[in-house]
């Protein structure tokens, strides 16, 4: 009862926010259609008892996480798929409309409750007992981080201020995880998309004058900008991983931690792993990349516009990606569903880095950051989901097959246990929700 209650006044909180901006777009007279009136009034009252209760069941969910953020941004897409998309509906006495269209009618919405899953989330965090320390140092290096990928948004002004607000907040909210350089990669990419939000769809036309911005059209603009927002939040929160271990390799003698969490074998049979993972996800993907016509576009990387040298460079590129993840991702999924969900974030920050940026820079254009852009990629987001779902599960089942020499076999089946249980109690499983959630939502944003 005490994590309903605390639950429901965050839903207040986060339900007096969603309020404003329904007001702003004029959607309170649809809510009120639920008891059968138009009055705005009453659909502000109803949104209100309907926020606490949403809240107060969010508070009842997580009660035993360690962290809220990104479980507030999950929860907020998946009740508006649940809410304006299909109850509302129902309640209306209407049919349910799972289109693009209507999606994308509903984009305001959409934004609405990722502001109400956000605002939730942290009343429910403050509210929550738990020491909060705050680590000058770690927001130094996190802000130092977030300046040196800055220029990811472009070399102006309002690049630099964004990077740097993204590393004192990243270091602000989430503080020193020593989570790994893979986890660390994802969870800065996720962020990166809350800033987007705030800052790219929000904050910027408030700034320029324009009021706020929600409606489809103005969202497909500023939707150029997600890709540089989603690799300022992965490289700021990567650099700030590797900044703290570079401090602590330096001006630290306790080697513990160079023992923690060994589950596994060494880094060689871990590369190995990698390249016969990256393999496997590289056959898969293959069937995407025949289908849609792209060999010849990835043998235009050595000069040839053959399929079969493009298949060759496709399947050399797969391994090298899975080699990647290896070295990232060494002891982080302890079951197939946290090798897939790992597997299928990488895979999407890979169709970011690799097929909208890295590919055309390569091919002497510039990056393919744009709507049109992002729709004809379409059909590539989908291979690298798939590539990734493959990757990370293969990893996963050929590294648990390797015990460590100290440990016997059901010593270390009882510490993968022990790691996966403190594993969800992190925000990991919500990550991976979300990250995917991004992905899906890429038709809608861009159509």
């Amino acid at each position: 009862m005490r994590n309903a209650g605390f639950g429901a006044l965050a839903g207040l909180v986060g339900g007096l926010v969603f309020g404003g901006v329904m007001v702003l777009i004029g959607f309170l007279p649809t809510v009120a259609a639920i008891v059968r009136t138009d009055s705005p009034v009453v659909g502000f009252t109803v949104h209100m008892l309907l926020a606490a209760i949403i809240g107060s069941v969010f508070g009842v969910l997580v009660a035993r996480q360690r962290e809220l953020l990104f479980w507030g941004l999950a929860y907020g897409v998946l009740w508006w798929f649940l809410g304006p998309l299909t109850l509302l509906p129902i309640l209306l006495g209407r049919p349910v409309a799972w289109d693009v269209a209507t999606a994308q009618a509903l984009i305001p919405s959409l934004l609405g409750h990722l502001a109400y899953g956000a605002v939730t989330a942290a009343v429910l965090a403050l509210l929550s007992p738990g020491e909060r320390r705050f680590e000058p140092g770690l927001v130094v290096r996190a802000t130092a981080a977030g300046l040196l990928t800055a220029p990811v948004l472009g070399l102006g002004w309002r690049g630099l201020i964004v990077g740097a607000l993204v590393g004192a907040s990243y270091a602000v909210i989430f503080g020193e995880r020593g989570e790994g350089s893979g986890p660390a990669l994802i969870r800065g990419a996720a962020f990166g998309f809350a800033w987007w939000a705030l800052a790219a769809v929000t904050i910027s036309p408030l700034l320029d004058g324009r009021g706020l911005q929600w409606t489809p059209a103005a969202v497909r603009v500023a939707v150029a900008s997600l890709p540089g927002h989603l690799l300022l939040g992965a490289g700021t929160a990567l650099l700030t991983c590797w900044l703290g271990g570079l401090a602590r390799a330096v001006f630290s003698d306790d080697v513990r931690h160079a023992l923690e969490g060994r589950l596994v074998g060494g880094r060689v049979i871990s590369i190995w792993h990698g390249v016969i993972a990256g393999l496997a996800g590289g056959v898969i993907f293959t069937g995407v990349m025949v289908a849609v016509g792209f060999l010849p576009a990835v043998a235009a990387l050595v000069g040839s516009g053959s399929a079969i040298v493009g298949l060759v460079i496709h399947l050399l590129i797969s391994q090298v990606v899975g080699v990647t993840y290896a070295v990232l991702f060494r002891r982080r999924s302890f079951d197939p569903a946290s090798g897939i969900g790992w597997g299928v974030s990488y895979g999407f920050l890979w169709w970011v880095l690799g097929n909208l940026t890295l590919l055309p820079v390569l091919l002497g254009a510039t990056p393919r950051w744009g709507d049109a852009a992002l729709a004809l990629a379409f059909p590539s987001l989908i291979g690298h989901l798939a590539y990734g779902a493959v990757l990370g599960l293969v990893y996963q089942r050929l590294e648990e097959r390797v015990s460590p020499w100290h440990l016997t076999r059901s010593e270390a089946a009882t510490a993968r246990a022990a790691a996966r249980h403190e594993q969800t109690l992190s925000a990991a499983p919500a990550l991976w929700s979300l990250v995917t959630c991004v992905a899906l939502l890429i038709p809608i944003l861009v159509s």
